[in-house]
């Protein structure tokens, strides 16, 4: 059965380090029982505190970056390593100052890759690398990370976009709400496998649709709303997000 843990720390800056920290814990551990870990990451400003901060964490010297692998909820679909990919930002974050195998780092597809300017070929892609790594099914994720928007999306699924519900775990998305319209995205069924997720936000601009998802008193559906891990679900948030919640 999967647990909801709500956890609210006092601001940006706090919630980075509390998520670094728990990250680097969980990574070690699923190494200790599994010999590796897969952890699914994100993009946004908090992400990129958050992997800051697990770069400063001498903690994570005790993981080996060896036998991890790295894989991405979603990523806008412009040229790799254009700055507003999300790949482009974690490898500036951190991944550049790992000794990480660049064979288990697992980036979504560029439009400039093999399938150019296909969105829709690039996340087939990707589906078939998730599979063949997976030996016939998805990977075991371990922690799969992802931000909250204002809007209540998370990864590029977004509210009345029915992205979200394609049957396959990775699809393109034509028309984003927010720029670029065009992207690739985990699907809701593919998020909801991983043994734990973890909704990560911070900023008062959030707390109308954390509430609401949490509160369960949203008046239309809401992406954030439907995704839950495994073994478990955290929400983890500064004191500005969750100041709409009703226990706080």
């Amino acid at each position: 059965m999967s647990d909801t843990v709500v956890v609210v720390v006092p601001d940006a800056d706090i919630l980075a380090s509390t998520v670094a920290a728990r990250l680097v814990v969980k990574i070690i551990d699923a190494q200790a029982v599994r010999g590796a870990a897969d952890v699914v990451l994100t993009g946004g400003r908090i992400a990129a505190k958050v992997l800051r901060a697990v770069a400063d964490l001498p903690a994570s010297a005790a993981i080996d970056w060896s036998r991890v692998d790295l894989w991405w909820g979603d990523e806008r679909f412009l040229p790799a390593g254009d700055p507003e990919r999300n790949e482009t930002q974690a490898r500036q974050s951190l991944l550049d100052t790992l000794p990480i195998d660049p064979a288990r780092v697992h980036p979504m597809g560029s439009s400039d890759g093999p399938d150019g300017p296909d969105a829709e070929a690039a996340a087939a892609r990707y589906t078939d690398h998730l599979i063949a790594a997976g030996k016939g099914h998805l990977p075991h994720f371990d922690i799969l990370m992802l931000g909250v928007g204002e809007d209540g999306h998370i990864a590029s699924v977004f509210p009345a976009h029915d992205e979200g519900f394609h049957p396959g775990p990775v699809t393109a998305v034509y028309r984003s709400p927010k720029p670029p319209p065009i992207r690739l995205t985990l699907t809701l069924s593919a998020i909801n496998t991983a043994d734990e997720v973890w909704l990560v936000a911070s900023g008062d601009g959030k707390a109308d649709a954390i509430a609401e998802a949490i509160n369960g008193t949203s008046p239309v559906p809401l992406p954030c709303a439907d995704v839950h891990g495994v073994t478990g679900t955290k929400w983890l948030l500064d004191k500005d997000a969750a100041s709409k919640l009703t226990n706080p």
